[in-house]
This record gives structure tokens, sequence and C-alpha cells, in this order.
């Protein structure tokens, strides 16, 4: 328990650092603003809309953090990007960035945004394509189970849970490094998101819901304290 009250304690000041230092002083804390990615190419983006908010109403309940009640959502290639610390993208289908919006997703990533990805099922191909475009020469590599982000709030030794069966393969985490920060974090073939929606959305039983929530705040926490 030592552990996790540091990492929140890290989030706070992480937090208080990303907004003024007067409006921290002066009032609570505001809570960290949160987005949905909103790409082109066919894939259906906006799938499970309950699925980050109820995340976001368990790190509240489960941490303290101030998360955010509600999910916005921004374009690959809006400024607006840069209004969030933490970016979540989703789906089935095809994935398409213009070069523009690779620029701008590229020029968020440098900055400090952190992009969390998880394959609904269907986009790995044409995902993959596309992050080969973003930053020449470098690719997704699979984490470790001893890398943070399994041990960030919660513990995860043997890595990620399966959520969903999908084609049967293990789940399989994977990070996109930008001067060795970890600025993108791809999760393949466990579908924590599916986890997150509402109970009636896809019949997870309780525990798997749990371990997708769990993981799903180790992902954030780790996002905002890095």
């Amino acid at each position: 328990m030592r552990l996790n009250a540091f990492v929140v304690a890290i989030a706070a000041i992480m937090l208080a650092l990303f907004f003024t230092a007067e409006a921290a002083v002066q009032k609570p804390l505001p809570a960290f603003k949160c987005a949905r990615l909103k790409y082109s190419g066919g894939g259906d983006w906006y799938n499970d809309p309950s699925a980050v908010p109820n995340l976001m109403d368990y790190i509240r309940r489960t941490t303290g953090i101030a998360a955010p009640a509600k999910e916005e959502t921004v374009e690959a290639g809006s400024p607006n990007i840069f209004q969030y610390p933490f970016v979540f993208m989703t789906g089935h289908g095809n994935v398409k960035f213009s070069e523009a919006e690779l620029d701008n997703l590229r020029k968020y990533l440098q900055a400090g945004g952190f992009i969390y990805v998880d394959d609904d099922y269907g986009m790995d191909k044409s995902f993959r394509r596309e992050v080969a475009r973003l930053f020449t020469g470098m690719n997704l590599v699979e984490l470790p189970y001893t890398h943070p982000i399994y041990t960030q709030f919660y513990k995860f030794p043997q890595g990620l849970p399966k959520v969903h069966e999908h084609d049967g393969k293990p789940p399989s985490g994977y990070g996109l490094y930008y001067n060795e920060r970890l600025v993108m974090y791809y999760t393949v073939e466990t579908n924590p998101s599916d986890g997150w929606a509402n109970a009636d959305a896809h019949n997870d039983p309780p525990e798997k819901r749990d371990e997708a929530f769990r993981i799903g705040t180790n992902i954030v926490l780790y996002a905002i304290t890095h």
C-alpha cells in the first residue's frame, strides 16, 4: 500500500505541474483531460462510448485522483490534442492517417503526450502500418512483464489479463519509445476497454471487468506520471 500511496502522490504532483501553480493553491486541483482519438479509414473509433467514463470513475473511486467525469473527442490533426495528457484509441476496422495528421501526432508525442491504443480486434494490420509511418526507423516493441506499467498501482506479474478471447492468442502489450520515453502503449488479444464498458455491453463476468479496470488504472497512472 505504501507504493500505491507514492504513485498517487506522484500523480498529484504531475497534475499540479500540468496546471498553473496559482490554480493549484487557490482551489482543488482540476481533473486532467482525456480524449478519444477520431481517425479516418473506416474503423469504428467511437465504439463502447461508456468505456472511458467508467474507467475514470473507477480511478476516482479507488485512487482519489481527480480523473475527468467525461471523455472528449479529438481529431488526429487537431491542435486541440495538446490539451490532453492522455489520449485513447480503439476500433475494429481500418486506420488511416494523412501526412498532416501524422505530423500532428508526432509533435504531440514529442511534446510529452501519451496515446493508449486497444485493438478491439481487427485494426492490428492497419494500425501497425500507420505507426511505421510515425517515426522513421522506430517500431513497436513488446514490453517485458517487468515494465512499470504492469506494477504502477496494481500488480500484474504475468503481464496483461485476457479479457476477451478473440482468436485465442495470448495477450500482448507493445510500446513505442521516443527519446527513451514510452509515448504509446498498444494492447492486442486482450481488449481491456471492452471490460470497461457497461456491464450489459459484453456480459463480461465481474472478475474480468475488475481485471480490465485495474490494468486500465495502471495505464492511465503511468501515462500521467511519466
